[in-house]
């Protein structure tokens, strides 16, 4: 006979964990004990400190409000994500959150970009100048979208920059107020059922033994679940992304806060900055085989802007993910689940969404297979179209001045990344398949921003007097620089609305 779920049991602590544990608990509602496992011994892994908008999403579905949210992380609003020397060296591109007003079809304002840059070439701008989030974020100014269509502001969304240790320590503490159970101690063992594999407890070091009818698998890289008990196998991705490490340390900001990440291509990788209210995260993502460890720490300890407010910390990773997310009564989150290097940003936005599927699809103890059959299905799917999008940054660029760039440029793609690029340079359409995370305005600016623009213009235009056009993208890119400009500094509306607690 089955039963519903009664206890589940969260193997790691950290930032996966802990939104694992805060929303499960808002999701059950108290109808099932959810416990917690972490030692004060083992450091977690940040899984990164910018997100996607999707965060705020899963903030208001456990009742997080943001001002609380940002003061407790020392917090900052993000836009997008400005890509300097990816192109080429000396060039520079945007990808924002949220739309560029119309975004398909004949009237798109991609399409409509396409015969501006032929009647006016550089004169036209790039894509970038008529998306409302990227006007902001080279403006340096923030304000929240408003509620109306007719304006400007109405067509962009929003993410965060916050201290990922602060949040997973928010969470524990609003987590175990709401009756979520942490044990502390180190896991020695991990006990399968003979008849089956399940899961059956696992024993920490001090000879105690946790049971649960479903375990989450938070353990970052080591996997103590799903990877060593369960033995999973690993996909790896290694072959298209190909860096494996990164530096990372803080430093003291310099200047006004900007409302973005910054994402710098590198002679063997790329380096990331990210502004928080009380410092600069920074870090250098970069290929062992490309650059050694020492050199690739001594470029981004020399690149700073301000005083390193620690020593740098080395983070080695594979990218890929595991064959399955979900085995018998087991389901990985977070890093042991599989990791793609951090450059759009995803690793949050793949805990939540796999945190989200495991409520849709909760199991009762008979674990009908269908269910974690289809978690797996999606999960995989999820992961390889970012893997594609990220594989796009590298693949598009037409650098060739180091032998990274070099490689990268020789190197095999995805048939479904290369059949989105062949199908958008040929027709201005991107392809979107199931389970994307980004969509068509991610992709066009991506596309676009690494030159790789279609060679078609829609027919429906050509009823269109150019004149009209021209007209039409001139005042919109004008009405959308205006509108940024008459915004408070992100800085300004940080210390209005959500400055940080003292330190």
């Amino acid at each position: 006979m089955t039963a519903p779920i009664r206890k589940i049991l969260i193997v790691g602590g950290g930032t996966a964990g802990w939104m694992t544990a805060a929303a499960l608990n808002v999701a059950m509602r108290g109808s099932v004990a959810i416990e917690l496992i972490e030692s004060d011994e083992i450091g977690t892994v940040g899984v990164g400190e910018a997100t996607l908008p999707t965060i705020r999403e899963f903030n208001h579905n456990i009742n997080l409000d943001e001002a609380e949210f940002l003061k407790a992380t020392q917090g900052t609003f993000k836009l997008g994500i400005e890509f300097p020397d990816w192109r080429e060296p000396g060039t520079r591109f945007f990808h924002g959150f949220g739309d560029y007003v119309v975004n398909d079809g004949p009237f798109s304002t991609l399409n409509h970009w396409l015969i501006a840059r032929d009647a006016l070439g550089e004169g036209a701008g790039t894509l970038d100048e008529y998306h409302m989030a990227a006007a902001m974020a080279h403006a340096g100014r923030f304000a929240p979208p408003v509620d109306d269509p007719r304006s400007p502001l109405f067509y962009f969304s929003y993410a965060y920059h916050f201290d990922a240790g602060l949040y997973a320590r928010l969470l524990r503490t609003r987590s175990e107020a709401n009756g979520v159970v942490r044990h502390e101690g180190r896991i020695a063992q991990t006990h399968l059922k003979g008849e089956n594999g399940f899961i059956e407890a696992v024993e920490l070091s001090d000879g105690r033994r946790l049971t649960a009818d479903l375990f989450v698998d938070c353990s970052g890289f080591v996997s103590l679940l799903m990877g060593k008990a369960m033995d999973v196998p690993f996909v790896d991705y290694g072959h298209w992304l190909p860096v494996d490490r990164a530096w990372a340390v803080p430093c003291r900001g310099v200047g006004p806060l900007l409302p973005f990440t910054r994402a710098i291509a590198r002679e063997a990788g790329w380096q990331w900055r990210i502004p928080l209210q009380h410092r600069v995260g920074n870090g250098y993502v970069f290929s062992s085989a490309h650059i050694s460890e020492d050199e690739a720490r001594a470029r981004l300890m020399g690149s700073l802007e301000g005083e390193a407010l620690a020593e740098p910390r080395l983070l080695r990773f594979r990218t890929g993910r595991r064959e399955s997310f979900w085995t018998r009564n087991c389901v990985a989150i977070g890093l042991s689940s599989g990791f793609i290097e951090p450059l759009e940003s995803t690793s949050i936005s793949l805990i939540q969404n796999g945190i989200s599927r495991l409520i849709n699809l909760l199991p009762d103890t008979g674990f009908v297979p269908a269910l974690a059959r289809e978690y797996n299905r999606v999960q995989a799917l999820e992961f390889d179209r970012i893997r594609d999008f990220i594989v796009l940054h590298y693949a598009g660029s037409h650098r060739d001045d180091t032998p990274f760039w070099r490689d990268i440029r020789a190197m095999s793609l995805p048939d479904s990344l290369q059949y989105k690029i062949e199908t958008f340079r040929e027709t201005g359409v991107v392809p979107l398949l199931n389970e994307e995370s980004f969509v068509t305005p991610s992709w066009q600016a991506v596309l676009c921003g690494l030159g790789i623009v279609p060679k078609r213009r829609d027919a429906l235009l050509s009823a269109v007097p150019q004149g009209e056009v021209l007209e039409a993208m001139r005042l919109r890119r004008g009405s959308l620089k205006a509108a940024a400009e008459r915004l408070p500094t992100m800085d300004a509306f940080i210390d209005r609305f959500c400055k940080a607690f003292p330190a």
